[in-house]
């Protein structure tokens, strides 16, 4: 029995390293290298500012659409854009760009670097794209006359479409700031943790530009 006891109390030892923690490198007992990896706090800084930065994005736009439907209720000068047929092809690219962009975000959680970028590289190029489109449209209604002056409805237009674009550009500039974050390679679970953080956030904040532009090409040329 006292064999028993002592053969315990070593096993017991052996597997309970210092600070009362399972041996492993996980600190679970595990000998497995690439399981529950021990997320870095600051990581969720990257969600909890980024979800904070789109509270502020959206009551911005909630007061802009405010004031849109009000205006079109009460004025007598509103005079209805006919849509630029390009819009269909911006709404297009930017709903690719959100499938794109999820893909981007599952390589990178499945460890695949290359297919990663390459994602991420297509979402950034399909976002270049609705801008550019954007600015198409802006040329066609300015060759039709319509400017930012003409009517309410084109004042509105343009003040909506601008600012969705500079939030826009700004995700714009956070995908470039992934891409060229997939040459740091690194094998601490610290250092993966913060970048699937990162790429979270931006997920985040591509979709709600996504949603937020349909929700915007709705109000603009379906509400009456």
């Amino acid at each position: 029995m006292a064999a028993m006891v002592t053969s315990t109390k070593t096993v017991t030892k052996k597997t309970v390293g210092s600070g009362g923690k399972l041996s492993g490198p996980n600190g679970n007992g595990s000998k497995r290298r690439d399981g529950f990896l021990e997320p870095d706090p600051r990581a969720n800084r990257y969600r909890i500012g980024m979800w904070v930065a789109l509270a502020s994005i959206l009551m911005m736009f909630t007061a802009l659409s405010s004031a849109y439907v009000v205006r079109a209720a009460s004025s007598n000068d509103w005079v209805p854009l006919t849509m630029p047929r390009v819009l269909l092809l911006s709404t297009a690219l930017i709903l690719i760009s959100s499938i794109t962009m999820a893909a981007a975000r599952r390589k990178l959680r499945a460890g695949l670097e290359s297919a990663y970028k390459q994602f991420l590289l297509a979402t950034a190029l399909l976002g270049f794209g609705f801008l550019f489109s954007q600015l198409f449209a802006w040329k066609q209604l300015t060759r039709q006359g319509v400017f930012l002056t003409s009517n309410p409805h084109s004042s509105f237009f343009y003040l909506l479409t601008a600012t969705h674009g500079l939030h826009l550009l700004g995700g714009l500039l956070a995908l470039l700031f992934l891409l060229a974050r997939t040459g740091w390679q690194t094998e601490k679970a610290s250092g993966i943790a913060t970048r699937q953080a990162a790429a979270d956030a931006v997920t985040i904040y591509w979709h709600f530009m996504d949603a937020l532009w349909i929700y915007l090409f709705l109000l603009l040329f379906l509400w009456r």
